[in-house]
């Protein structure tokens, strides 16, 4: 199964944040993107790939530990970027940002102890993705219109294990599913 570890923007913040993309969309060229659906809005902490079943109970064992190590902290969306050329389109972070970063860091760790292959160390960059594209597009007019945009805060209180299954039917717009496999409290409370 595909796999990843997650932060979930909860239900007040991706509210704000669908505001700000209509808005988004309304800009010339955007019917050009592929905006990723609601569901699909996260902080990916680390990206797992393909992960045989018999070693998610020792990853999920180790990003529990992961979990209990780190305290709940404090994030926002604010802002955003691009990455590619335009190729992706994202909202940035702001708050415990560090904190953010060392759970990445400790979900990375995890995969390892657990046996998976994570490749070269890539130092963490805070985004939720909000649209892509095949082609390189002019992203300033997005990236201005995010600049202004600045969400709630809210304090992350867990840890999501995600399973993502891409689109197979071909048909243009679809998104690719989510579920979440597993999630643990932050810190050990609860």
């Amino acid at each position: 199964m595909r796999l990843f570890a997650a932060v979930l923007p909860p239900a007040p913040v991706a509210n704000e944040l669908a505001a700000e993309v209509a808005r988004l969309r309304k800009l010339p060229g955007a019917d050009g993107l592929r905006w990723t659906g609601r569901p699909g809005w996260h902080f990916t902490l680390a990206f797992y790939g393909e992960v045989d079943e018999d070693v998610v109970p020792e990853l999920s064992a180790r990003l529990e530990r992961a979990a209990h190590r780190s305290a709940p902290f404090a994030l926002a969306l604010r802002g955003g970027g691009q990455f590619g050329h335009g190729r992706a389109l994202w909202a940035g972070a702001a708050g415990e940002v560090a904190a953010l970063r060392l759970l990445a860091d400790r979900a990375e760790a995890a995969a390892r102890k657990a046996g998976l292959d994570m490749g070269e160390h890539r130092r963490y960059k805070a985004h939720l993705t909000l649209a892509r594209s095949r082609d390189a597009v002019d992203a300033r007019p997005y990236v201005e219109a995010l600049a202004a945009f600045a969400g709630r805060t809210w304090t992350v209180e867990e840890l999501v294990l995600v399973r993502s299954d891409l689109p197979r039917s071909g048909v243009p717009g679809e998104q690719p599913r989510y579920e979440a496999v597993a999630r643990w409290t932050l810190g050990g409370a609860g």
